[in-house]
């Protein structure tokens, strides 16, 4: 029996993709880094249907790959060529299923986009605070699956703070429903966690609940130019003793990420008359409408700059010049795409230590690899940094992209040293596999392996994703 044959009576005809026109969408990461052959895309529409198709898989011994919006940008969300792996696609699965404004709560299903939840919650006067880039096209068992974190964990945490609970498939095919709306439950494990950053290879994430919270009436941003990343730091704890938890963003940008972002992007400008070598975006909002977050905002920054702290600061004065502030940032990505291939690197490291990291990797780099273009940019409030290299010329590039094995090897070195994260808020997907065996502390490798090994024994859900599979 063919694998047509053994899934069409589960999901129908409108459940499976097979023709070789459409399934290279299903097979490409949003990078163009990591390419799959899988033949087969299965689109179920409801949790029976995933669960059936999983005991086919496991009956039949067929790898899987889940996938959501597919904007992962490690690998994790395609099949790896030549495994014979299907792909299960959750986007059919996108229904918002309860919304309880009382208990600041939205359940949904895992194909849900995004920024339909972000719609549906600002409809009903709440918050869901995840934003990223791909919010218009990543879905939610994706961003669950892999920790997503954004630009707004400075106040309301990543993933793992907003999810309540979870119904999920495991590779048997049995459905465990933890769809509770609950903040307490001290009943043993806290079985979500398990899946929550575990990138599909422990079950399949089918619908969750999520926290939601006060819709903020009032908000201000501002860019603001200074001279280093110690200097950025430094004004965030400026800022947040100024106004606690007002800050929302705070955003740290180097002068060549703008670079790229003016170059590619139609329609950008330059929010100061002068360059600076490093920027901060900063948000401030708040949920009552009477507060004035803008002259908070200006205030505290006026004091920084009679401190010499900052050089000079644009605050916007309307919410398309918001808008506009937010854009610059969230372009950086689409721009470095635009200028083609670079090492990425998804790195954390203490707060207090993003400047030691900046330039003792920088300064390896620089002596290594003479002329490297750095496109440095990330959350500073956690630790976060997106850490990007390139070289200008495209037969430099090339064979600086070659050398990747031994930059990634001084820019992770540092973040060891620096008690960081090779893995900030992107995950680990095929990437990082053997990167992770290299800084992971073997004990913590230890217990990942005896849980995949418990739920999915025969390795069969999403291989050679976090972990390397057991073939290999």
């Amino acid at each position: 029996m063919s694998r047509i044959e053994l899934f069409a009576p589960i999901v129908g005809p409108a459940g499976l993709v097979t023709d070789p026109a459409a399934l290279p969408p299903y097979n490409t990461d949003w990078r163009g880094r990591f390419q799959g052959d899988a033949g087969l895309v299965i689109k179920p529409a409801t949790t029976d249907e995933v669960a059936a198709t999983l005991r086919i898989c496991q009956e039949h011994r067929i790898a899987i790959v889940p996938q959501g919006g597919n904007t992962s940008q490690c690998g994790a969300s395609v099949p790896r060529p030549g495994q014979g792996e299907i792909i299960l696609n959750l986007s059919r699965m996108n229904k918002i299923i309860e919304t309880d404004w009382d208990n600041d709560t939205l359940t949904c299903e895992a194909g849900a986009v995004l920024a339909d939840v972000q719609n549906a919650a600002r409809l009903g006067g709440h918050l869901f605070p995840l934003s990223i880039a791909s919010e218009g096209s990543a879905e939610i068992g994706g961003v669950i699956s892999t920790n997503a974190g954004g630009t707004a964990v400075l106040r309301y945490g990543n993933m793992r703070s907003l999810v309540l609970g979870l119904e999920v498939v495991l590779p048997d095919g049995r459905i465990w429903n933890g769809l509770q709306a609950l903040r307490k439950d001290n009943t043993g494990y806290d079985l979500k966690q398990w899946f929550i950053g575990a990138e599909g290879t422990l079950g399949v994430i089918t619908a969750a609940v999520l926290r939601l919270f006060p819709l903020p009436h009032a908000r201000a941003v501002a860019w603001v130019a200074l001279t280093t990343p110690a200097a950025a730091v430094t004004l965030l704890g400026h800022l947040r003793t100024r106004s606690g938890e007002r800050v929302t963003g705070f955003e740290l940008i180097s002068r060549m990420s703008l670079q790229l972002v003016l170059h590619h992007i139609p329609g950008s400008r330059d929010p100061l008359n002068h360059e600076a070598p490093w920027y901060v975006l900063v948000e401030m909002d708040d949920t009552d409408p009477e507060a004035d977050p803008q002259e908070v905002l200006s205030r505290s920054l006026n004091e920084a700059l009679q401190s010499s702290l900052i050089l000079d600061a644009a605050i916007a004065q309307s919410e398309s010049q918001m808008n506009a502030l937010w854009a610059l940032r969230e372009q950086i990505s689409e721009a470095q795409r635009l200028e083609g291939i670079s090492i990425k690197h998804d790195v954390s490291v203490p707060v207090s230590r993003i400047p030691d990291f900046i330039e003792e990797a920088t300064a390896r780099l620089e002596t290594q690899f003479p002329g490297i273009r750095l496109v440095c940019f990330g959350h500073v409030g956690d630790g976060n940094l997106h850490y990007n290299l390139s070289k200008p010329g495209s037969q430099e590039n090339a064979e600086f992209i070659r050398q990747t094995p031994a930059v990634n090897r001084i820019v992770h070195d540092t973040v060891d040293r620096l008690s960081g994260s090779i893995s900030a808020e992107h995950g680990i997907g095929q990437l990082k596999v053997d990167e992770l065996v290299r800084y992971k502390d073997p004990v913590a490798l230890d217990m990942m392996k005896c849980l995949k090994q418990a739920l999915d024994p025969l390795g069969l859900l999403n291989p050679g994703k976090v972990l390397r599979a057991t073939t290999e």
